[in-house]
């Protein structure tokens, strides 16, 4: 199954078994072949996660999951794998808003982060704190000092409209968590150094 999507995504990278990975940069653009719960099939899901935070394992950040019309996550039996990879690796390939044929710009990939956490705000789910955190640490550790400052101002309107209750049990303050985003988004050595190490950490150097 990992050979077969690998060949439908020739950009990519066999990770792991059931994980493709390509690097972008400072970030990860994966497809994830998640295992259901049931155990007799797997649901593609794409995805990104930022170099820019040490974190023990690969995350799944903007995950897409394949989805039916109705809007429900779609499985792929593995006794069905043959006769249904391809479709839903063109399913996949077309509801997904980051390309997975061309490698996406890192500017495509930090405005989807700011669309998301805008979606998430006027949905009144929880605050996109490490979402958005990751978005300005991306855009500073590629050098784009735009699309930080663009982040920092989507970071500053967000906060100021965070409901505290739903915040991080370690939330200080809107100003202190600003600061602190600030400064490191301030020190492209140390993002670049974090970078590096998690590249070692998880065995991407072939990438």
């Amino acid at each position: 199954m990992t050979s077969d999507w690998a060949s439908a995504f020739p950009e990519f990278d066999a990770w792991r078994p059931m994980h493709l990975l390509r690097r972008i940069g400072p970030v990860l653009q994966g497809i994830c072949l998640d295992r259901s719960t049931s155990g007799d099939g797997y649901t593609p899901t794409a995805h990104v996660h930022a170099l820019t935070r040490e974190f023990p394992v690969i995350s799944l950040t903007l995950g897409h999951r394949l989805e039916r019309s109705s809007g429900q996550p779609e499985t792929v039996l593995f006794s069905r794998h043959e006769d249904e990879f391809q479709d839903a690796v063109s399913a996949l390939n077309e509801q997904c808003r980051l390309s997975l044929s061309e490698p996406p710009s890192l500017d495509e990939i930090v405005r989807e982060y700011h669309s998301v956490c805008s979606t998430r705000q006027e949905k009144g789910l929880p605050p996109a704190v490490l979402e958005i955190e990751d978005s300005i640490l991306i855009a500073a550790a590629a050098g784009r000092g735009a699309l930080v400052e663009a982040g920092i101002a989507l970071a500053e309107d967000l906060a100021a409209r965070w409901p505290k209750a739903r915040l991080p049990l370690d939330w200080v303050s809107a100003d202190a968590w600003l600061e602190g985003l600030a400064a490191k988004a301030g020190n492209p050595e140390a993002l670049e150094a974090i970078v590096s190490g998690q590249v070692r950490k998880h065995k991407l150097d072939k990438l």
